[in-house]
């Protein structure tokens, strides 16, 4: 059914003769003033009788904005100039949604800004221009000027409001500064780049505003990713993605050439995969934006790593480390030489970790040394080196000019090849204490991956003193709240090694705070495997990662999924949290002989049926338990 104007759906209703309309419409020809406004500034209707025709037309409600006081947190989410220039009018937030006064509520584009600049999904309402000026300088103060008021009128030719006088960003001054001045682009290129770079177009606004967005929200990076019928923007924060924006796909190429730009990238180039950076001011904050492209099916894809360099490190304490766990870390950094090490997958915080350790060594008469690709945090009085591989400085060339520096402790980056792993070993033999890191499960599997590389086992039990395994999880926020657990999650918790039942677990809930997410920040979950002669004998022989797990517990050291579960039953994290990032070993929990149910390692007797344990050094159906029977197993292995 075809949609009526406003004209029609007046003289239907009998607000407006058809030779009033007709003087009307040809008078409003060539004029920036609305039709609906000139009728009301004509008295040929009334505001109430123009509202009721506008919400038929529009399907949005009218709201009176002289009627409505927001409050001051509403109104910081649509900056001053923005609401000037969409003639938009913030009234309350309900959720996750932003109820917004527009002039045009019907305008996408300018609802995706609104979406974009509060971060809340927008839910529209009906206002004329006057009541939402007027209440634009009764709120946010300072008179709306005629110049300011123009510039919200549509376009003659598009009706779209015109966005040529809006300032950058409604934040602080953001300054973008490049790696190096690009010389190989053609002069047509270079012209080009100039001028996006000069201009304040959308597309070099829409970049601002998304770093900025990410940046406030504690993002670690931002996805750009083309779709059939848009670009769709996503951040990462504490971990998981979410929906920022939706970019139309008018801007989808200018957008991401504004990035490429900034990031000394070929804009010619869209069939390539491409690597850049560039550095981000805002104020005292500085970010370094590591940018990678990827070619897709409907465009370049865009990720943005965000770095900052000024970032203050972070001491073990603020780390979530357990007692035990930071005992055997600074019992381990104590050591005069030798390889700490610490795995887990990309994103897991082990570059916090490795800065936090180096914290705590630097002192004046200490020479620290790291070489890093890139450099995360900066240190004062530690020398960090970064890896350019296209100049020939990888982290084998770094780590043998590092040698004749003299060093005391040093610090790689990461281990990715044969080559680097025999410097650094070599390194930890020589009298240097060596930290570096792995992409490993866990702290056991960190001694298969340097056998896959091809390091002797003599070498990797002589040379390392601990390994740390590692992993993140989100945070319960305050608003966090109990239940009653599922199977599923009683299940879970007994894979972890909760094997009593428990009452009521937490969960998370949601609120403003945690933008209804339920958790807020990130806390760390946590193994250490100090390297004893029981354990460097083992390396040697080749004995199965299962039976050294199981010597770990011997001694007294917690799997991560142990140190998992504590954080559960604490109320740290929650159960969908740890299932979603931990691994878990379930062979380390023994069963019972009599009744087959699993018991907790640390039983002597079954629970279930009262029937004495038996040593597992003795059976051969299931993995040693924890205890004295755990080391004799071991050591009979090894004597074998």
């Amino acid at each position: 059914m075809k949609k009526k104007k406003l004209g029609e759906v007046l003289r239907e209703r009998g607000h407006i003769s058809a030779g009033d309309l007709s003087k009307i419409v040809a008078d409003q020809q060539g004029k920036v003033i609305r039709l609906g406004e000139l009728m009301l500034e004509r008295a040929l209707v009334t505001k109430e009788e123009l509202a009721s025709a506008l919400e038929a037309v529009t399907a949005v409600p009218y709201v009176n904005c002289a009627e409505v006081t927001p409050d001051a947190e509403v109104l910081h989410l649509i900056p001053r100039h923005l609401a000037v220039r969409g003639c938009v009018f913030p009234i309350r937030r309900d959720g996750k949604k932003l109820v917004v006064a527009m002039a045009e509520p019907q305008n996408i584009g300018l609802s995706d800004e609104l979406k974009f600049t509060s971060g809340a999904t927008i839910s529209p309402r009906l206002g004329f221009r006057a009541e939402i000026f007027t209440a634009i300088e009764k709120f946010y103060g300072g008179k709306v000027s005629a110049a300011e008021g123009l510039s919200s009128e549509p376009n003659a030719a598009s009706g779209s409001a015109s966005a040529a006088a809006e300032p950058e960003s409604a934040g602080p001054a953001m300054e973008f500064v490049s790696t190096s001045a690009r010389q190989a682009n053609k002069d047509a290129i270079q012209e080009a780049q100039a001028e996006l770079v000069r201009r304040h177009t959308p597309a070099v606004r829409l970049t601002s505003e998304v770093i900025m967005a990410a940046s406030a929200k504690h993002a670690s990076d931002i996805h750009i990713e083309p779709q059939v019928d848009g670009v769709i923007v996503r951040i990462r924060v504490d971990g998981v993605l979410r929906d920022l924006q939706k970019v139309p796909a008018a801007l989808q190429n200018s957008f991401i050439s504004r990035i490429k730009i900034l990031a000394d990238m070929d804009i010619a180039e869209r069939r390539n995969p491409q690597d850049g950076r560039f550095l981000v001011k805002m104020g005292l904050q500085q970010i370094d934006m590591r940018v990678s492209s990827l070619p897709t099916q409907y465009g370049e894809k865009i990720v943005m790593r965000l770095l900052n360099p000024g970032e203050t490190v972070r001491g073990f304490a603020e780390l979530g480390l357990p007692p035990a766990v930071e005992s055997t870390l600074l019992t381990a950094l104590a050591q005069p030489q030798g390889m700490m090490l610490v795995t887990g997958p990309t994103g897991s915080g082990k570059s916090t970790t490795l800065y936090a350790a180096l914290n705590h060594l630097r002192k004046p008469e200490v020479n620290i040394v790291t070489v890093e690709d890139p450099v995360e945090y900066v240190l004062p009085g530690v020398n960090q080196v970064h890896v350019n591989v296209k100049a020939g400085l990888t982290f084998a060339s770094c780590l043998r000019s590092i040698l004749r520096q003299d060093p005391n402790v040093i610090m790689v980056g990461e281990i990715r090849d044969k080559e680097t792993a025999e410097i650094a070993m070599k390194a930890a033999q020589t009298g240097h204490l060596v930290l570096s890191t792995l992409h490993t499960n866990d702290s056991v599997a960190a001694v298969t991956r340097l056998l896959d590389l091809g390091i002797p086992p003599f070498m990797i039990s002589s040379s390392i003193t601990a390994i740390m395994a590692q992993r993140l999880v989100r945070r319960l926020c305050t608003c966090k709240g109990t239940d009653e657990p599922t199977v599923a999650n009683l299940e879970r918790m007994e894979q972890l090694g909760q094997l009593e039942p428990v009452s009521s677990i937490f969960v998370p809930k949601g609120c403003d705070l945690c933008e209804l997410t339920g958790y807020r920040g990130r806390v760390g979950i946590y193994e250490i495997l100090s390297f004893d002669e029981t354990i460097r004998d083992a390396v040697r022989t080749g004995v199965r990662n299962e039976d050294i797990r199981n010597h770990m517990r011997d001694i007294g050291m917690k799997l991560m999924q142990e140190d998992a579960l504590d954080k559960i039953l604490t109320g740290m994290t929650s159960i969908e949290e740890i299932s979603r990032v931990v691994p878990v070993h379930t062979g380390g929990f023994p069963e019972c002989a009599q009744c087959g149910r699993r018991i907790s390692p640390t039983f002597q007797f079954c629970p279930h049926c009262g029937v004495k344990r038996q040593s597992s050094a003795t059976s051969q159906s299931h993995p040693p338990a924890r205890g004295r029977s755990n080391k004799a197993a071991l050591e009979g292995t090894l004597k074998s």
